[in-house]
């Protein structure tokens, strides 16, 4: 099943954000790192900058968690965490399926570079990446990150969004 999350998920959220993040250490940049990969506070913050998580529940267990996040005239992919344990049994794509759904405009997603399991999950499903000298504007536009993460990360965009006229991302 999944649904909209209630704030009495956050724990469980929060648990797998940081149990399948491990999948990273090692593989984005040491100064990206940090541990707990998101906090609670973190948490709050994302929700309160417009980011609606849907949850994948299996008995009871809430077992993966996607955000999706209206900006202007494209919607983000936040947060994809399946737990590692159902990891590889269509819980992700499930969930992406529903965020993909509730929404007509084109989807973005952006993830590390080094993070090929992610790539190779969005490419099976449709997404592509956007060409690197569209990369950076896009993520300063749609995201608030950091220049460094900026420099370590990849977009990837749906067909709505590879089939759409592109403006100029910085207008």
């Amino acid at each position: 099943m999944i649904r909209k999350s209630l704030h009495s998920d956050s724990s469980a959220i929060l648990a797998i954000v940081n149990d399948a993040a491990q999948a990273y250490r090692g593989v984005i940049p040491d100064d990206r790192w940090r541990e707990p990969y998101m906090s609670a506070e973190e948490l709050e913050a994302e929700i309160a900058d417009g980011v609606v998580f849907w949850v994948a529940e299996e008995a009871g267990r809430v077992v993966g968690v996607m955000g999706i996040q209206d900006k202007e005239t494209v919607a983000l992919i936040r947060h994809a965490y399946i737990a590692p344990d159902v990891q590889r049994q269509g819980v992700g794509t499930n969930l992406l399926r529903h965020v993909t759904a509730l929404t007509s405009k084109p989807l973005l997603v952006g993830t590390w570079a080094d993070a090929t399991w992610a790539i190779d999950f969005y490419r099976r499903n449709g997404f592509a990446l956007v060409p690197l000298h569209q990369h950076e504007s896009l993520l300063t536009k749609y995201w608030s990150i950091p220049a460094r993460q900026i420099e370590t990360s990849v977009v990837l965009a749906d067909r709505r969004w590879l089939n759409a006229p592109q403006d100029s991302p910085t207008e």
